[in-house]
Protein backbone atom coordinates (compact mmCIF):
# COMPACT_ATOMS: atom_id res chain seq x y z
CA UNK A 1 0.00 0.00 0.00
CA UNK A 2 2.91 2.55 1.20
CA UNK A 3 4.84 1.48 -2.24
CA UNK A 4 1.54 2.58 -3.89
CA UNK A 5 1.26 5.38 -2.36
CA UNK A 6 4.67 6.24 -3.60
CA UNK A 7 4.48 5.69 -6.92
CA UNK A 8 1.21 7.56 -7.35
CA UNK A 9 3.06 10.68 -5.70
CA UNK A 10 6.21 10.16 -7.67
CA UNK A 11 3.97 10.01 -11.02
CA UNK A 12 1.74 13.34 -9.84
CA UNK A 13 5.94 14.96 -9.38
CA UNK A 14 7.04 13.70 -12.53
CA UNK A 15 3.96 15.24 -14.45
CA UNK A 16 4.10 18.62 -12.74
CA UNK A 17 7.63 19.33 -13.62
CA UNK A 18 7.61 17.89 -16.97
CA UNK A 19 4.34 19.46 -18.22
CA UNK A 20 4.85 21.75 -21.50
CA UNK A 21 2.16 22.95 -23.88
CA UNK A 22 1.81 22.60 -27.54
CA UNK A 23 2.42 25.56 -29.77
CA UNK A 24 -0.93 27.53 -30.98
CA UNK A 25 -3.36 25.51 -29.05
CA UNK A 26 -1.68 25.70 -25.71
CA UNK A 27 -2.70 22.27 -24.40
CA UNK A 28 -0.38 21.25 -21.52
CA UNK A 29 1.52 17.65 -22.26
CA UNK A 30 4.01 15.72 -20.33
CA UNK A 31 7.68 15.62 -21.79
CA UNK A 32 10.16 13.63 -19.79
CA UNK A 33 12.65 13.26 -22.95
CA UNK A 34 15.43 15.19 -24.17
CA UNK A 35 14.89 15.70 -28.05
CA UNK A 36 18.54 15.36 -28.74
CA UNK A 37 18.46 12.02 -27.19
CA UNK A 38 15.18 11.17 -29.18
CA UNK A 39 16.80 12.96 -32.70
CA UNK A 40 19.69 10.65 -32.08
CA UNK A 41 17.16 7.35 -31.87
CA UNK A 42 15.54 9.09 -34.62
CA UNK A 43 18.13 9.49 -37.37
CA UNK A 44 19.29 5.88 -36.43
CA UNK A 45 16.25 4.46 -37.24
CA UNK A 46 15.58 6.81 -40.25
CA UNK A 47 18.64 5.48 -41.62
CA UNK A 48 17.95 2.00 -41.34
CA UNK A 49 14.16 2.66 -42.98
CA UNK A 50 15.81 4.44 -46.04
CA UNK A 51 18.16 1.69 -46.09
CA UNK A 52 15.88 -1.04 -46.56
CA UNK A 53 13.39 0.62 -48.87
CA UNK A 54 13.44 1.89 -52.56
CA UNK A 55 13.48 5.81 -53.27
CA UNK A 56 10.56 6.55 -55.78
CA UNK A 57 12.57 7.19 -59.20
CA UNK A 58 9.72 9.59 -60.03
CA UNK A 59 11.88 12.79 -60.53
CA UNK A 60 8.62 14.99 -60.27
CA UNK A 61 6.46 13.73 -57.72
CA UNK A 62 10.32 13.60 -55.49
CA UNK A 63 10.84 17.55 -56.22
CA UNK A 64 7.24 18.18 -55.22
CA UNK A 65 7.34 16.28 -51.95
CA UNK A 66 10.66 18.42 -50.99
CA UNK A 67 9.13 22.02 -52.63
CA UNK A 68 6.15 21.63 -50.55
CA UNK A 69 7.86 20.19 -47.74
CA UNK A 70 10.43 22.80 -47.93
CA UNK A 71 7.84 25.42 -47.89
CA UNK A 72 5.86 24.29 -45.22
CA UNK A 73 9.61 23.98 -42.89
CA UNK A 74 10.43 27.07 -44.03
CA UNK A 75 7.08 28.89 -42.51
CA UNK A 76 6.93 27.15 -39.48
CA UNK A 77 10.62 27.46 -38.70
CA UNK A 78 10.00 31.27 -39.79
CA UNK A 79 6.49 31.57 -37.33
CA UNK A 80 8.54 29.76 -34.56
CA UNK A 81 11.41 32.47 -34.67
CA UNK A 82 8.60 35.45 -34.40
CA UNK A 83 7.11 33.92 -31.53
CA UNK A 84 10.65 32.95 -29.51
CA UNK A 85 10.11 29.76 -29.75
CA UNK A 86 12.99 28.32 -32.16
CA UNK A 87 14.18 26.13 -29.30
CA UNK A 88 11.15 23.91 -30.21
CA UNK A 89 13.10 22.77 -33.58
CA UNK A 90 16.42 23.22 -31.76
CA UNK A 91 19.13 21.20 -34.51
CA UNK A 92 16.15 20.05 -36.85
CA UNK A 93 17.59 19.49 -40.11
CA UNK A 94 14.54 18.99 -42.42
CA UNK A 95 14.76 16.06 -44.95
CA UNK A 96 12.03 14.82 -47.01
CA UNK A 97 12.00 11.45 -49.20
CA UNK A 98 9.05 9.69 -51.18
CA UNK A 99 9.97 6.23 -50.94
CA UNK A 100 8.53 3.43 -53.13
CA UNK A 101 5.38 1.80 -51.22
CA UNK A 102 2.09 1.51 -52.39
CA UNK A 103 0.66 1.80 -48.59
CA UNK A 104 -1.43 5.58 -48.68
CA UNK A 105 0.94 6.97 -45.79
CA UNK A 106 3.76 9.08 -44.63
CA UNK A 107 5.55 10.05 -41.30
CA UNK A 108 7.62 12.82 -39.93
CA UNK A 109 10.94 12.07 -37.06
CA UNK A 110 12.02 14.52 -34.44
CA UNK A 111 14.74 16.14 -36.57
CA UNK A 112 12.62 17.04 -39.34
CA UNK A 113 12.87 13.55 -41.03
CA UNK A 114 9.68 13.39 -42.82
CA UNK A 115 8.98 10.02 -45.61
CA UNK A 116 5.85 10.10 -48.13
CA UNK A 117 4.70 6.62 -49.65
CA UNK A 118 4.07 6.75 -53.57
CA UNK A 119 0.36 5.08 -52.14
CA UNK A 120 -0.71 8.64 -51.29
CA UNK A 121 -0.23 10.33 -54.07
CA UNK A 122 -3.36 8.81 -55.87
CA UNK A 123 -5.48 10.96 -52.73
CA UNK A 124 -3.18 13.86 -52.38
CA UNK A 125 -3.62 14.75 -56.03
CA UNK A 126 -1.64 17.60 -56.74
CA UNK A 127 0.55 20.41 -54.95
CA UNK A 128 -2.31 20.94 -52.44
CA UNK A 129 -3.37 17.82 -51.47
CA UNK A 130 0.42 17.61 -50.57
CA UNK A 131 0.22 20.06 -48.72
CA UNK A 132 -2.29 18.69 -46.12
CA UNK A 133 -0.40 15.69 -45.49
CA UNK A 134 3.00 17.20 -44.91
CA UNK A 135 1.71 19.48 -43.10
CA UNK A 136 -0.83 16.98 -41.18
CA UNK A 137 3.08 15.23 -40.88
CA UNK A 138 5.05 18.04 -39.55
CA UNK A 139 2.80 19.11 -36.90
CA UNK A 140 3.04 15.99 -34.89
CA UNK A 141 6.59 16.96 -34.87
CA UNK A 142 6.41 20.26 -34.02
CA UNK A 143 3.60 19.50 -31.28
CA UNK A 144 5.86 16.35 -30.02
CA UNK A 145 3.50 13.71 -29.71
CA UNK A 146 6.24 11.32 -29.75
CA UNK A 147 7.92 12.69 -27.14
CA UNK A 148 4.18 12.65 -25.45
CA UNK A 149 4.02 9.03 -25.96
CA UNK A 150 6.93 8.10 -25.50
CA UNK A 151 6.63 9.79 -21.74
CA UNK A 152 3.81 7.96 -20.71
CA UNK A 153 4.92 4.88 -22.08
CA UNK A 154 8.10 5.04 -19.85
CA UNK A 155 6.07 6.71 -17.05
CA UNK A 156 3.60 3.60 -16.72
CA UNK A 157 5.26 0.63 -18.00
CA UNK A 158 9.13 1.15 -16.95
CA UNK A 159 8.14 3.01 -13.94
CA UNK A 160 9.20 7.05 -14.83
CA UNK A 161 12.63 5.84 -14.72
CA UNK A 162 14.59 8.15 -17.15
CA UNK A 163 15.71 7.37 -20.83
CA UNK A 164 19.44 7.00 -19.75
CA UNK A 165 18.62 4.43 -17.36
CA UNK A 166 16.07 2.84 -19.31
CA UNK A 167 18.65 2.78 -22.49
CA UNK A 168 21.07 0.97 -20.19
CA UNK A 169 18.29 -1.57 -18.39
CA UNK A 170 15.97 -2.12 -20.76
CA UNK A 171 17.18 -1.24 -24.19
CA UNK A 172 14.85 -3.76 -26.64
CA UNK A 173 12.08 -2.64 -24.43
CA UNK A 174 12.81 1.23 -25.22
CA UNK A 175 13.46 0.73 -28.51
CA UNK A 176 10.10 -0.72 -28.90
CA UNK A 177 8.66 1.99 -26.68
CA UNK A 178 11.10 4.49 -29.90
CA UNK A 179 9.55 2.15 -32.23
CA UNK A 180 5.55 2.43 -31.30
CA UNK A 181 6.02 5.97 -30.14
CA UNK A 182 7.65 7.59 -33.58
CA UNK A 183 5.45 5.29 -35.72
CA UNK A 184 7.65 3.10 -37.39
CA UNK A 185 8.64 -0.74 -37.12
CA UNK A 186 11.79 -2.07 -38.47
CA UNK A 187 10.81 -4.38 -41.06
CA UNK A 188 7.34 -2.43 -42.65
CA UNK A 189 7.86 1.24 -42.03
CA UNK A 190 4.35 1.18 -41.25
CA UNK A 191 2.69 4.09 -39.64
CA UNK A 192 1.13 3.20 -36.05
CA UNK A 193 -1.85 5.16 -35.24
CA UNK A 194 -1.44 8.59 -32.69
CA UNK A 195 -4.28 8.61 -30.41
CA UNK A 196 -7.50 10.42 -31.54
CA UNK A 197 -5.94 13.37 -29.61
CA UNK A 198 -2.68 13.63 -31.21
CA UNK A 199 -4.81 13.29 -34.88
CA UNK A 200 -7.24 16.07 -34.27
CA UNK A 201 -4.15 18.17 -33.15
CA UNK A 202 -2.28 17.19 -36.13
CA UNK A 203 -5.34 18.46 -38.39
CA UNK A 204 -5.75 21.72 -36.94
CA UNK A 205 -1.79 22.21 -36.38
CA UNK A 206 -1.39 21.24 -40.06
CA UNK A 207 -4.25 23.42 -41.46
CA UNK A 208 -2.17 26.66 -40.03
CA UNK A 209 1.28 25.35 -41.14
CA UNK A 210 -0.05 24.60 -44.85
CA UNK A 211 -2.09 28.20 -44.51
CA UNK A 212 1.49 29.74 -43.25
CA UNK A 213 3.17 28.40 -46.29
CA UNK A 214 0.36 29.99 -48.77
CA UNK A 215 -1.67 27.00 -49.03
CA UNK A 216 -5.52 27.43 -48.88
CA UNK A 217 -6.42 25.11 -46.09
CA UNK A 218 -9.96 24.53 -47.71
CA UNK A 219 -7.90 22.15 -50.12
CA UNK A 220 -8.20 19.44 -47.03
CA UNK A 221 -11.80 18.69 -46.81
CA UNK A 222 -11.35 17.52 -50.32
CA UNK A 223 -8.25 15.25 -49.36
CA UNK A 224 -10.07 14.07 -46.37
CA UNK A 225 -13.28 13.22 -48.55
CA UNK A 226 -11.12 11.14 -51.25
CA UNK A 227 -9.56 9.22 -48.26
CA UNK A 228 -12.74 8.70 -46.88
CA UNK A 229 -14.23 6.95 -50.11
CA UNK A 230 -10.98 4.82 -50.39
CA UNK A 231 -11.29 3.49 -46.96
CA UNK A 232 -14.31 1.25 -47.80
CA UNK A 233 -14.86 -1.22 -45.02
CA UNK A 234 -11.71 -1.21 -43.87
CA UNK A 235 -9.57 1.85 -42.93
CA UNK A 236 -5.98 2.20 -44.51
CA UNK A 237 -3.27 3.04 -42.14
CA UNK A 238 -3.09 6.36 -42.41
CA UNK A 239 -7.18 6.42 -41.14
CA UNK A 240 -7.06 3.46 -38.52
CA UNK A 241 -7.80 4.58 -34.96
CA UNK A 242 -8.04 8.34 -36.32
CA UNK A 243 -10.93 10.52 -35.84
CA UNK A 244 -14.21 9.06 -38.06
CA UNK A 245 -14.37 10.57 -41.72
CA UNK A 246 -17.38 12.39 -40.85
CA UNK A 247 -16.00 13.90 -37.74
CA UNK A 248 -12.98 14.68 -38.43
CA UNK A 249 -14.19 16.31 -42.00
CA UNK A 250 -16.56 18.35 -39.37
CA UNK A 251 -14.15 19.14 -37.38
CA UNK A 252 -11.79 20.64 -40.21
CA UNK A 253 -14.65 23.25 -41.51
CA UNK A 254 -15.19 24.35 -38.11
CA UNK A 255 -11.32 25.15 -37.51
CA UNK A 256 -11.29 27.05 -40.94
CA UNK A 257 -11.74 30.25 -40.33
CA UNK A 258 -9.32 30.15 -37.62
CA UNK A 259 -6.75 28.13 -40.25
CA UNK A 260 -7.81 30.97 -42.73
CA UNK A 261 -6.07 33.89 -40.42
CA UNK A 262 -2.46 32.43 -41.32
CA UNK A 263 -3.23 32.82 -44.81
CA UNK A 264 -1.50 34.55 -47.06
CA UNK A 265 -1.77 33.26 -50.47
CA UNK A 266 1.37 34.68 -52.28
CA UNK A 267 3.56 33.34 -49.45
Amino acid sequence: MKKNILIFFLSVSILIIACSRVPLTGRRQLHMLPENSLMSMALTSYKDFLSSHELSNDTKNTQLVKKVGGKIADAVTQYLKQEHKSKLIKDYKWEFNLVEDNTPNAWCMPGGKVVVYTGILPYTKDENGLAVVLGHEIAHAIARHGNERMSQQLLYQLGGVSLAVAMKDKPQETQKLFMTAYAVTGQLGVLLPYSRLHETEADKLGLIFMSMAGYDPHHAIEFWERMKRMGGKKPPEFLSTHPSDEKRIQNIKEFLPTALKYYHPNH
